[in-house]
């Protein structure tokens, strides 16, 4: 390595400024150089917001984007460091993996600096913007093949402080759903590994489908409500408004509620986010394409439940997740 990973500037300075996080290059490609902005108002939380972790979810971006325009304004104490794009490659290439080495960022905390770039990323997030910040933003979407309602997604973890905190935190974001995630895949996940280190670590998930100026604002919107809830700014939060509706709710998915395609297919959904179904109720229908006619095949719900997300019209491999079905949290 030519050079170890560093900031261009004091994030410790009085006040905004802004600069580089750069990223060392290695074998694989030459150094990168990531925007950060920072703006230090002294006494007070310390946040750090990040997008463009998968580089297919733009919304991250744009919303962390948004906030440097007023938040030097608004902003009333503490310090906050916005990085838009933790992983430009993949935005850049609009893939949900690093381009160059085929890795998904958000797997592969807390990094190497020996490692391929995705590695050297999530290396030099770790170790120079994590111990400068004791809560986290991770701004995500469901990406452009989905129809998800904006929310705010965690995963159930053994520290039962830090788990009350980050759901307290979820919530305030006044998002339409927030939700408790199961997930099999949590080895190498920025929130597991900022967990690991007493972090809150809030991750959003925006929406999917089109990135449309009616969505953004919703989007803007919980990301004001969280920054209220951490004494950041002033103001009075509010629920956007969704769909015609403004509310919230606490929902719980597990491995079990994702439907999958049984075989290869065009999938057509039959319903929508956020619909209430019992079992038995159709969810969508996979066309066959291996002949002319050939059975369709009805995927159903299983049980009683709430769909929290479910597959735009397109083409889907066998196996493939094509909905997500989720529940009220039990009180």
């Amino acid at each position: 390595m030519s050079e170890a990973p560093h900031i261009t500037f004091d994030l410790d300075r009085p006040g905004v400024s802004t600069g580089h996080l750069v990223v060392p290059k290695g074998a694989d490609c030459e150094a990168l150089s990531l925007p950060v902005f920072s703006c230090n108002k002294g006494e007070g939380p310390s946040l750090l917001i990040t997008g463009g972790n998968h580089g297919n979810e733009l919304e991250g971006p744009i919303v962390a984007r948004r906030l440097v325009e007023w938040l030097p304004e608004a902003q009333r104490c503490g310090r906050i460091i916005i990085v838009p794009e933790i992983n430009p490659l993949a935005v850049q290439a609009w893939t949900r993996n690093t381009p160059i080495d085929g890795k998904n960022l958000n797997r592969l905390f807390p990094g190497r600096s020996d490692g391929s770039v995705s590695e050297r990323i999530a290396d030099a997030i770790s170790r120079l913007l994590l111990p400068m910040v004791d809560t986290i933003f991770d701004l995500h979407s469901f990406g452009p093949t989905w129809d998800f309602p904006p929310s705010v997604i965690t995963h159930p973890f053994a520290d039962v402080d830090l788990m009350t905190k980050t759901l307290r935190l979820s919530a305030a974001f006044k998002l339409p759903v927030t939700l408790l995630w199961e997930h099999n895949e949590t080895a190498g996940m920025f929130d597991t590994w900022a967990h690991s280190q007493g972090k809150v670590f809030i991750c959003t998930e925006f929406g999917g489908g089109l990135v449309g100026a009616e969505a953004l604002a919703i989007y803007e919107a919980g990301v004001r409500n969280g920054l209220i809830a951490l004494g950041l700014i002033e103001g009075k939060a509010e629920y956007p408004v969704f769909r015609q509706q403004k509310s919230g709710q606490s929902l719980e998915t597990h491995p079990s509620d994702q439907l999958k395609s049984p075989a290869p297919g065009i999938f057509e959904p039959r319903c929508s986010v956020l619909d209430e179904v019992k079992q038995g109720d159709l969810i969508g229908i996979l066309h066959r394409m291996d002949s002319l006619p050939a059975d369709s095949i009805d995927i159903r719900a299983p049980t009683t439940s709430i769909v929290c997300g479910i597959r735009s019209g397109a083409y889907v491999q066998g196996n493939e997740e094509v909905a997500f079905l989720a529940r009220p949290v039990p009180l």
